[in-house]
């Protein structure tokens, strides 16, 4: 087997050695104010305040609310830059997609009751993404709550199903300590937490020090169960890698390109997280899921045994694709996830290791070196094979991507090879739900972490665009992309204003082809082609982006596009690349979604 030297870029690794659970980076020093370790008499809207500074941020996204103000007045003071938004859905997006690329908490917060509402398909985006938001919600004061008064709500029950954490201020005197630990919370368990403030919280005096942030040492997991692992692995003669998600959260991809290397093993990536290995390697096959990539089901089909690093193991991400289904049924499997709850959950496995996906991959590269695993003495035939899966899918895309001569308009898989040509290196792009959007998993290739953030299993129109921006807050040295399909544009097109407003150049690529192609396919396949709510009327976008302040670029053909997403990169502006594309449908998400209808109404009888 060729192989050849292959390092993640230093600027996006972490340069610590050990694995750290840690809400913020390490900050902490002798500059620091004497609240941290001395009790200081503050207001709670300071300790509110401090507790956030003391975690590292400096950055929330909302809308201004009279609820909070009393905190807000001094977020400047405090270093803290707060981004006023368009609509309160978009702050937890951005919250989401500044977690996402920062490995860090995002904070969010908005008014009291509507404001809060809005909140909630945000909060279940980002719950099953894995983010660890902290969203403040404050709530009706707490002398007049249950009157029915202006702005109230019961907010707890809300969001109690998509928040791994729920605090509920009490006391003024407890605001540092419910705002900690929500952050704590928010990395230790991966995901959205709340932080409830009745209005009236914001006020009154406290006698306190400012909880420091906790340092959560992780482990590779049980020696038992690394010792199984290790077994299967040795013995294995065709072993293949799934790198999902929790190895980008865990910064360890490097450590999971080592073990594939001392292995010789091939790697796929798990649905929407094509981060998560990278892809100028040799052992890199591509992901898996909706669109996936042909060459990483074949080779995953015939493993024996599969090692599951940093993944729940989703059931969407493996369904049958290209009408194949690959996932290998004899297989011995062995999953590794931080959420024991998570382990055997979707899948039967046989080794659970309940531990950090990076040091799992370093302790089980270190057991598998000190021995002769099986899978090296066919090495260089599984390579062969690898080779000739990657090349054979990578023609079959080749001639999937061409817009026939006789064609007026551009084919979306024209469109999406184009923009894969002229996407930069270090370029972050957010993909929306739909039918484009969703193939673009086929053409979507990343060299370094902490670069796609998809709209995860949620699966909420809207989600890509804010969630680019947030990232582009997150790492503004970075081009950050967003894919959305017309439809979706229209519930997220008005943040543009936000991005002009704050100086925010987010690029979103908006595919119109007058449809909402996902549900369009539907009604092909199962309606007889009766067209109710698909079919849509736009205005040009890019003009529409222009007369917000922003940039816009509209395109027709494949030549174009190319040089219209670099021209709008290299303005260092937000803008629109509005890409017109025709109506040609991809395979629906999934075909058992949906029956033939019956029709029992002498009235209906003709809608079958």
């Amino acid at each position: 087997m060729n192989r050849r030297i292959w390092c993640l870029s230093t600027a996006l690794r972490s340069p610590r050695s050990e694995r750290w659970l840690s809400t913020t980076p390490a900050c902490l020093d002798a500059a620091d104010p004497a609240w941290r370790t001395t009790p200081t008499t503050m207001t709670s809207s300071e300790a509110f305040t401090e507790t956030l500074a003391a975690n590292g941020v400096n950055n929330i996204f909302g809308i201004v609310g009279s609820a909070f103000m009393d905190a807000l007045d001094i977020f400047p003071a405090a270093g803290i830059r707060f981004i006023s938004v368009q609509h309160e859905q978009n702050a937890v997006h951005m919250a989401d997609g500044f977690s996402r690329v920062t490995n860090q908490p995002g904070v969010c917060v908005a008014q009291n009751g509507p404001g809060i509402t809005n909140f909630v398909t945000g909060v279940a985006a980002a719950y099953w993404a894995h983010s660890p938001v902290v969203v403040v919600t404050p709530e009706t004061g707490s002398l007049t709550n249950g009157l029915g008064g202006f702005q109230e709500t019961n907010q707890l029950p809300i969001f109690s199903d998509i928040t791994k954490y729920q605090a509920h201020v009490t006391s003024p005197k407890r605001m540092a300590e419910f705002t900690n630990r929500c952050f704590h919370y928010a990395m230790l368990e991966r995901g959205p937490v709340q932080l409830n403030i009745p209005r009236d919280m914001f006020y009154g005096d406290l006698n306190t020090t400012i909880p420091s942030p906790l340092n959560i040492e992780r482990s590779a997991g049980g020696p038992t169960a690394i010792a199984e692992a290790t077994e299967l692995l040795m013995s294995a003669e065709n072993p293949v890698i799934v790198s999902g998600g929790g190895v980008v959260m865990a910064e360890g991809v490097a450590e999971v390109v080592a073990l594939a290397e001392s292995l010789k093993v091939p790697v796929c990536s798990t649905y929407l997280h094509n981060d998560s290995f990278p892809c100028d390697h040799p052992l890199w096959m591509g992901p898996l899921g909706y669109q996936g990539s042909k060459a990483a089901m074949n080779t995953i089909s015939k493993a024996d045994v599969v090692l599951a690093l940093g993944t729940r193991l989703g059931p969407f991400g493996a369904l049958p694709q290209y009408g194949f289904d690959y996932w290998p049924k004899s297989a011995k499997i062995i999953q590794v996830d931080m959420n024991a709850r998570k382990l055997g959950l979707t899948k039967n496995i046989d080794v659970g290791i309940l531990g950090d996906a990076r040091l799992t991959a370093q302790a089980l590269t270190s057991s598998v070196s000190a021995g002769q695993p099986a899978c090296l003495g066919n090495a260089e035939e599984r390579f062969g094979q690898m080779k000739a899966e990657k090349e054979k899918w990578e023609a079959e895309l080749d001639s999937l991507s061409v817009t026939p001569e006789a064609n007026t308009e551009m084919e979306p898989r024209h469109a999406l090879r184009e923009l894969e040509k002229a996407m930069p290196e270090n370029a972050m792009v957010s993909t929306d739900i739909g039918n484009i959007c969703s193939v673009s998993n086929s053409y979507l290739r990343f060299k370094n972490p902490k670069s796609f953030f998809a709209a995860m299993s949620f699966g909420n129109c809207g989600y890509a665009f804010p969630a680019a921006m947030g990232a582009k807050v997150g790492a503004p040295d970075r081009p950050s992309i967003a894919y959305v399909g017309d439809g979706a544009w229209g519930m997220s097109l008005n943040e543009m204003m936000t991005c002009v407003r704050e100086n925010i150049p987010t690029i979103a690529v908006v595919f119109n082809n007058g449809q909402w192609g996902a549900e369009k396919k539907n009604q092909v396949d199962f309606y007889s082609d009766r067209f109710v709510g698909t079919n849509i009327v736009n205005p040009s976008f890019a003009e529409v982006s222009r007369v917000m302040g922003a940039e816009g670029i509209k395109v027709s053909k494949p030549s174009e596009v190319g040089p219209a997403l670099k021209s709008l990169i290299a303005s260092g502006k937000p803008g629109v690349l509005e890409i017109m594309v025709s109506k040609t449908l991809a395979d629906p998400f999934r075909r058992d979604a949906l029956s033939k209808p019956v029709r029992h109404l002498q009235k209906y009888q003709t809608f079958v």
